[in-house]
């Protein structure tokens, strides 16, 4: 029966049911709507609405409830019910009668399916953070080993100066700990509980929402009866620090997947992450990095779809809201498989490190050094940087690196330049001068390594 059909005549349409109905999509709130509910039982208790053992009787129907559906979870689809609230009450009612028929007193589905929501958030939003904390580890691990891995690293994809697979790994840990900060600053905003808020204006009842919220772990009540039954911030949020996160492994997975070409090939991926060709024997294509960057599309379409949704929305709540669900939970569903996905397919990625540290040599990677010493000679470095462009442009002509010059060919650009340069144009030399916190040298890298593990060990 629905919970509001005593206003109706007529039949509901088929088609308007199919239409309407939500509970395809907001099973997944079961949990939620039960101990909700479980917390509203105490709640109208406290003030006279159920007496002490008819709330009894109704919180252990419904823990009955979540062990039943536990047992055969199919249950709430086979019911037919318009959505998880009537599902719990129909199925409450039938183990209680009508004291079942209680529990909704004082409760709208408004203030009811925006709790659910809050809590739902709550519980996925923890185990996204440590999902993050599992690939912010892989990376760091992954970072120790190679710390002195040397590449290539990369301006509008041109080889710019050397680097090494360390640092590469420690600017995504820096990336994810963002992702991290920003997951918890949307939890703690939507660590408020709607409950009482009724369908606008408050519940009738005096209930101590302090108390309520405290019952579900909120850290407070909400303050606005307007706002809590219309507030989808919450959903907003999660959307869009997923959105970034998954901004952030894309890049990381397009990296990875140019470092894996044939013609980069500074990388192996594991077996356990790639597929072959139905065509061509010799494949083997990068999918999992491929399927991570391919959706953050569709996590992004979800964003803007509730954004969308919510543009011009009057207060309080209205239908459009039950739109909130769908694109959330695949854009959380997506998040963390992409985010297991990351860590595995770090958890058996090899550096070929003759390749990475042979593009490294190659591409003048060492003009800035060579910048540098005309700069310590004293040349002013708009001069320098002119002067090195010339070298450059004649070692193009001869195919040879800069080192390769003899002295005669190299001072012939500028008489200052001296024997002292060539230690200056080596690999070592780059990496060694970037001793700066945040730079390439070896020093740093491994502090910042050490630095990381610190604090993860104190959190």
């Amino acid at each position: 029966m629905a919970l509001w059909g005593g206003r109706f005549q007529g039949e509901t349409s088929a088609l308007f049911k199919l239409f309407n109905d939500s509970l395809p999509v907001d099973y997944r709130l079961f949990e939620q709507d039960v101990l909700g509910s479980i917390a509203w039982a105490d709640a109208i208790a406290s003030v006279g609405i159920i007496s002490a053992s008819e709330c009894t009787d109704l919180k252990a129907a419904l823990n009955e409830l979540l062990v039943d559906v536990q047992g055969d979870p199919a249950m709430i689809l086979a019911s037919g019910a318009e959505d998880i609230h009537s599902f719990v009450e129909s199925a409450l009612i039938a183990k209680v009668g009508n004291l079942g028929k209680k529990l909704h007193t004082g409760r709208s589905r408004n203030d009811q399916v925006a709790t659910d929501l809050k809590l739902w958030c709550q519980s996925e939003g923890r185990a996204l953070l440590e999902r993050l904390q599992c690939l912010h580890s892989a990376l760091l691990a992954l970072a120790e080993r190679e710390f002195d891995a040397v590449m290539p690293g990369y301006t509008h994809l041109q080889r710019a100066q050397p680097v090494t697979f360390g640092h590469w790994c420690l600017a995504y840990v820096e990336m994810i700990e963002r992702d991290i900060s920003r997951l918890n600053d949307a939890l703690r905003r939507a660590n408020t509980c709607p409950l009482g808020s009724g369908a606008l204006a408050g519940t009738a009842y005096p209930i101590d929402r302090h108390a309520l919220a405290a019952a579900l772990n909120f850290a407070a009540p909400t303050l606005n009866s307007l706002d809590s039954v219309s507030d989808r911030d919450h959903v907003i949020e999660l959307c869009s620090t997923a959105s970034i996160s998954m901004m952030h492994l894309s890049r990381m997975a397009e990296d990875l997947i140019f470092f894996n070409t044939g013609e980069a090939q500074f990388i192996s991926l594991s077996d356990a992450v790639t597929s072959g060709s139905s065509l061509m024997p010799q494949k083997k294509n990068p999918d999992a990095l491929e399927l991570i960057r391919g959706k953050t599309g569709r996590v992004y379409g979800s964003l803007v779809g509730i954004l969308t949704t919510m543009k011009a929305l009057p207060l309080a709540y209205n239908k459009d809201m039950q739109e909130d669900k769908e694109g959330l939970f695949d854009v959380v569903d997506s998040w963390a498989i992409c985010l297991d996905m990351a860590v595995l397919v770090l958890s058996g990625l090899n550096i070929n490190r003759p390749n990475a540290l042979a593009a490294a040599q190659q591409g003048y990677a060492n003009a800035t050094e060579l910048a540098d010493y005309l700069v310590a000679k004293g040349m002013p470095f708009r001069e320098a940087h002119h002067v090195v462009g010339e070298v450059v442009v004649a070692a193009i002509e001869k195919q040879i690196a800069l080192e390769d010059f003899s002295l005669e060919e190299l001072s012939a650009f500028a008489a200052i330049i001296e024997e002292d340069v060539y230690p200056n144009l080596t690999l070592e030399a780059c990496l060694g001068k970037r001793d700066v916190l945040g730079g390439t040298a070896l020093r740093q890298i491994q502090q910042a390594i050490a630095a990381k593990k610190a604090q993860r060990n104190v959190r």
